[in-house]
């Protein structure tokens, strides 16, 4: 096996489980490891710390995959992992819950490897090389314990560029996703588009923030901003909203709601549509003089890296700033952010600079998370990413 010897001082967090070996703490590779195969790690005393995957095209040069120098990476261990990790979530199949994460990458001991389970269906994501090794092997093992209709593949995303790896879409086992398939989140209906859709077609991370919230919509005006498929319209409406107004920029997203309000028999003529940049759109609703009584602000991740935080923090900012300023003493505005780069207390200074800019007195009342199926693994911190806020308006 090809062997990897890590800088001296190079190698405290890989001791500590920390699943990523960066370039540059690199020494000496013995060999020629192809990329996404095995290789043992070792530190400069020459003392065994893990077996991990080796891609000389990826910042992160090796991502650790076992500390046991017992333990073989082989075709077993990667279904052993599987079996675990869809253990763990087994609980969360419901007949009201038949969307879930089975897999969450490094969380769960599995590099580069996502997987949702959307009722019959299965979508999986592969963004590192030694996943997309062993795919075929993922994939068996995944009819194996779930026996779905069909897996789709939606590996188009930009990490696998880093990875040396070219977009790879399409259907890997069964039958092919139609159109729309139906999935039951929080006992609401959901008619999502796998093979088109956002990600690997809906966000379930926000599973339980959706529900959270929408303890505080009756007999409120609602406004929904980047609304996608409508998980915070629906829940509104199921609590008791009296009118929700969902905003998107994207024609499918905007169909996909209008198709779930229907599905769910929740008053159409209480809900608005709007396809719209949502910031113009937040612009337009100011100079209108509209107020809401509880606001949903759910962007897209606007910090990709460290490095583009402080352009990210000033885009949180003037999104927040324009929703507080829609908000009357007493409204309530529930803001994410899905940036890992930013940290809740960075999070929390930056809707605080956005009140002050809008001249609105706030209060913290409430913190939002990632969901138990998306779990964040104590030695990997930066599997930490969605983060959210409930704040006052007093």
């Amino acid at each position: 096996m090809n062997k990897i010897t890590l800088h001296r001082g190079k190698d405290k967090a890989a001791w500590q489980l920390h699943p990523w070996v960066f370039s540059g703490a690199i020494a000496h590779i013995a060999g020629k490891p192809a990329n996404g195969t095995v290789v043992e790690v070792f530190n400069a005393e020459d003392e065994f710390i893990a077996f991990g995957v080796y891609n000389a095209f990826s910042r992160v040069a090796v991502r650790l995959l076992e500390w046991n120098p017992e333990r073989e990476i082989n075709d077993s261990w990667w279904r052993d992992r599987i079996q675990r990790s869809i253990g763990l979530r087994k609980h969360l199949l419901t007949d009201s819950n038949t969307t879930v994460r089975l897999i969450f990458a490094e969380a769960d001991f599995l590099p580069g490897l996502i997987v949702d389970k959307y009722g019959d269906f299965m979508s999986v994501q592969v963004h590192a090389a030694g996943a997309e090794l062993v795919k075929e092997v993922i994939i068996d093992e995944l009819v194996a314990q779930l026996n779905p209709k069909g897996i789709y593949e939606r590996s188009d995303l930009k990490s696998r560029e880093h990875e040396g790896l070219a977009d790879a879409n399409g259907l890997r086992y069964g039958q092919m996703p139609p159109e729309f398939v139906e999935v039951i989140e929080n006992g609401i209906r959901y008619q999502i588009n796998i093979v088109e859709g956002q990600k690997s077609g809906f966000y379930c991370d926000q599973r339980d923030n959706r529900w959270l919230t929408a303890q505080y919509a009756k007999g409120k005006r609602v406004l929904d901003c980047f609304c996608y498929s409508g998980g915070f319209t629906l829940n509104a409406f199921q609590q008791g909203a009296a009118e929700v107004v969902s905003v998107d920029s994207s024609a499918l997203a905007i169909d996909t709601l209008k198709r779930n309000v229907v599905a769910n028999g929740f008053n159409s003529e209480s809900h608005q549509a709007v396809q719209s940049d949502v910031n113009k759109y937040l612009r337009q609703l100011g100079e209108a003089g509209e107020k809401f009584d509880l606001i949903v602000l759910d962007p897209p991740k606007y910090a990709p890296s460290r490095s583009a935080l402080e352009k990210a923090s000033r885009a949180y900012k003037d999104l927040n700033r324009r929703g507080l300023m829609l908000l009357e003493s007493g409204g309530l505005l529930a803001t994410f952010s899905c940036s890992g780069a930013m940290d809740i207390d960075t999070f929390k200074q930056v809707i605080a600079w956005a009140a002050l800019d809008a001249g609105r007195e706030i209060q913290f009342i409430r913190q939002f998370t990632q969901p138990e199926d998306h779990p964040i693994r104590a030695s990997f911190p930066e599997g930490e990413y969605l983060k959210g806020l409930l704040v006052r308006v007093v």
